[in-house]
């Protein structure tokens, strides 16, 4: 029986086309070339219908998707939505500290705050805050159970951008304070440590150590939560309220033309939530420079065939 060749002595192929993984085929997978198939009959099937389909009436969308009531309503809908979420965030931020506070009572109202707010759906808030009048005829500013300084009618004050902007602000404060809070906690403790080490104050650890690296973890959920309240602007229709929704459905009372109207809104809604997702996804990438890393490239081939 022949002795087995020592590992030292077997020979190894030195054809870099064989050796270099780079160069190897991809493998043909049945299952994705099928799926790919079914997504692009699907994809014809859709815009044969959209084309074809003359209920859609494409002229009358393009006749009033520059209409100045269209245009009024969705300016009206992106300040309300940047309002709601530049007040929610403040807001959260605030809630974020009190429920990583030690002291008990902060934490458990903050907890107890954000329960509510987030439990109680946005419509019903909006409804409750526009007839706030009959539980609060007047509004009044002054000492609790002391003199008072000013009032004012509730009626004059709860109008429905007043009743949208709390509604909304309250409804965002809550979930932008889980979102932050769990940006913070994502920051590791030895982060703290080293820039304690470092001679860093608390507040030059919080800005220049943790909230950049939390800003990466809060950045994503944070704009999926923005797009959610621009679209959930959409609810303020119900107490009256101007916006791009409220716009159409004028129109639409007027005209009858539904189905056209509400497609002149879903592309407005579409054109301004791709428009900030590509602000968001920038953001992303600026926030994440240094933890993450591109996709992975295939070497390039040098001219004798080597990869490089």
């Amino acid at each position: 029986m022949a002795a087995p060749i020592p590992l030292t002595e077997r020979k190894h192929s030195t054809d870099p086309k064989t050796d270099d993984v780079a160069l190897s085929k991809r493998r043909v997978r049945p299952w994705r070339v099928l799926a790919g198939a079914v997504l692009a009959l699907v994809a014809v099937l859709l815009v044969h219908f959209l084309v074809t389909n003359p209920r859609l009436e494409w002229d009358v969308v393009a006749e009033y998707l520059f209409e100045p009531s269209v245009l009024s309503g969705l300016g009206t809908t992106v300040w309300l939505a940047v309002a709601a979420t530049v007040i929610g965030a403040v807001v959260g931020a605030i809630l974020a500290a009190a429920q990583m506070s030690p002291f008990p009572p902060v934490r458990w109202a903050a907890t107890l705050y954000i329960g509510v707010f987030r439990g109680i759906p946005p419509l019903v808030q909006l409804i409750f805050w526009f007839n706030l009048a009959y539980l609060l005829p007047r509004i009044s500013l002054g000492i609790p159970f002391g003199p008072e300084f000013a009032s004012w009618d509730a009626n004059e004050v709860i109008t429905p951008v007043t009743a949208a902007v709390i509604g909304l602000s309250l409804v965002e404060s809550a979930y932008m304070a889980e979102i932050i809070r769990g940006g913070l906690l994502g920051v590791e403790q030895g982060q703290r440590d080293a820039a304690r080490a470092m001679g860093f104050t608390p507040g030059q650890t919080f800005f220049r150590v943790v909230l950049p690296q939390a800003m990466r973890v809060i950045i994503p959920p944070g704009g999926s939560q923005f797009i959610s309240v621009l679209k959930g602007t959409a609810l303020v229709s119900v107490i009256a309220m101007a916006d791009l929704l409220h716009s159409v459905q004028v129109v639409y009372n007027r005209t009858y033309e539904i189905v056209p109207m509400l497609i002149v809104a879903c592309l407005w809604y579409l054109a301004v939530v791709t428009l900030f997702t590509v602000g968001q996804r920038w953001l992303e990438r600026h926030f994440s420079r240094g933890h993450t890393s591109g996709p992975a490239r295939r070497p390039k081939k040098t001219t004798d065939g080597a990869s490089a």
